[in-house]
């Protein structure tokens, strides 16, 4: 089975803001960040894709059956969504990065939670053992990258670039 991972492009937020739920659209220049992916993606049958709209947008552009996954989605950042991280308080993200998988934003959602999902959506893949794509966000990506690898995940391991294509033949 190959699994081909995309992180969507780069989405119209200023630089620095924390938009994990926020539904951005894509920034206007992501056309040739676009039809480069199509064209290592290729032809495929079956795209799972986060509701989110930037991750749409290029779901949009590949052949095969799009089926949204709301377990594909970002991490939900609560009171934090739209605010630059440097106005964050250091607190809150101090107490956060120590326990990410127990801790949660304010408002938001932990990492045991979104790794929950991610679990729940590697086990579907699993037991369906087929070809796909699969487009969401750093945070989702690299827990499912580490899962289909059967590596431990890392709620902190850096995310996969903006735009990235990953295969992992499992």
């Amino acid at each position: 089975m190959e699994i081909t991972l995309i992180r969507h492009p780069p989405a119209l937020i200023p630089p620095g803001v924390c938009y994990g739920r926020l539904d951005v659209p894509l920034r206007p220049d992501a056309a040739g960040t676009l039809a480069r992916i199509v064209a290592e993606v290729g032809d495929v049958a079956a795209v799972f894709t986060s509701p989110a709209r930037r991750c749409r947008a290029v779901a949009g552009m590949l052949p095969g059956t799009v089926r949204e996954d709301a377990r594909l989605l970002e991490l939900d950042f609560g009171r934090w969504e739209g605010v630059a991280w440097d106005d964050v308080p250091r607190a809150e993200l101090d107490t956060w990065a120590r326990d990410p998988e127990r801790c949660a934003p304010p408002g938001g959602e932990s990492g045991g939670a979104l790794l929950a999902r991610v679990v729940s959506f590697h086990a579907e893949l699993e037991a369906h053992r087929t070809d796909c794509v699969v487009i969401s966000h750093g945070g989702p990506l690299k827990l499912l990258a580490a899962l289909l690898a059967r590596i431990p995940p890392d709620l902190l391991a850096p995310a996969p670039a903006l735009g990235s294509v990953t295969r992992i033949r499992c």
